[in-house]
């Protein structure tokens, strides 16, 4: 297991430094950054003084080994709009991100699984043909076009919710269903799918010559196998509720992470989306990896085959 372990680290330290790269190179997709804060008012002069001042007069290589060091130490520089440290604007925006995200993988994966068990027992059924139209409206149903219709309904004319903010609890009501009904699909044809094929095998078949129980043969022999692929997928849905909660935060005015940085898009706040996007990077770099030492840990074949 060590030399799996020591593998995937190392793989997982060069995504991330080419991450690194990609976000310090987002300073230079404008033209001159120097350029770019000066303003199309800016003078010759002022270019030349945020030249110096932020250190762009040096080498690349340098300007970014600097940077990098900096932002392993948690300074991220300052925000060119709210002029205060970055760090601190993400300390405010990302918990309500972590919130929300969290909170909707619970759910989609509290309904996803099951169901998708429930589906692989009797396909065709009425279950599993209920499970596959969920499936196929959640992906084709537009995540703000949901988000708008549960805030006419449940906020607007039922008025059972908050329809913006996240000032108590029931304020993450809505987008959490919103989020994880985006997330539910794949998880549960997955699930389904991997079942299915499980349970057609012949130790599935030997279990039940020898008399176990439908619930052991369900959770303890087949789910162990059908849930490889699922621990992959579920890390990289997990790391999308988090990175692409832009459009479900814009829609019910929820100040986190995704929210701030369209916001900072918008205002070329570049020091700020540079840190979103290492953060967002990083996270979604840890959550694939700890998935593949949980698959080699659920099945020694893996760590063999690598």
């Amino acid at each position: 297991m060590l030399p799996f372990l020591t593998r995937r680290l190392i793989v997982a330290v060069l995504v991330a430094l080419a991450v690194s790269g990609i976000a310090f190179g987002l300073m230079f997709v404008a033209g001159d950054p120097a350029v770019v804060l000066a303003g199309q008012a800016g003078r010759a002069q002022d270019v030349e003084m945020i030249r110096q001042a932020y250190g762009l007069d040096r080498p690349v290589l340098i300007q970014f080994v600097a940077w990098l060091g900096r932002a392993l130490t948690g300074n991220f520089g300052t925000s060119l709009y709210f002029n205060i440290p970055v760090a601190a604007i993400i300390g405010e925006r990302l918990p309500v991100t972590l919130v929300l995200g969290s909170a909707a993988f619970v759910l989609a994966m509290l309904v996803a699984v099951p169901l998708g068990i429930l589906a692989s027992l009797k396909p065709g059924g009425w279950l599993d043909r209920f499970a596959l139209l969920l499936a196929v409206t959640g992906q084709a149903i537009p995540s703000f076009w949901l988000g708008l219709i549960l805030i006419v309904v449940f906020g607007v004319w039922w008025d059972m919710v908050p329809i913006s903010g996240t000032e108590s609890w029931r304020g993450y009501i809505l987008p959490v269903v919103v989020l994880s009904y985006y997330a539910m699909p794949a998880l549960m044809r997955l699930t389904r799918a991997g079942m299915i094929e499980v349970l057609g095998a012949d130790y599935i078949r030997t279990a039940r010559a020898k008399g176990a129980a439908q619930a052991r043969v369900l959770l303890v022999h087949a789910l162990r196998n059908a849930v490889l692929p699922l621990v992959s997928l579920a890390a990289v849905q997990f790391g999308l509720m988090l990175s692409g909660s832009i459009v479900i935060e814009s829609v019910f005015a929820i100040n986190g992470l995704g929210r701030l940085a369209w916001e900072s898009l918008l205002r070329s706040d570049l020091p700020v989306v540079q840190a979103i996007i290492l953060i967002l990077s990083l996270v979604y770099v840890t959550l694939t990896t700890a998935a593949d030492v949980i698959n080699a840990w659920l099945d020694p074949r893996l760590r063999s085959a690598s």
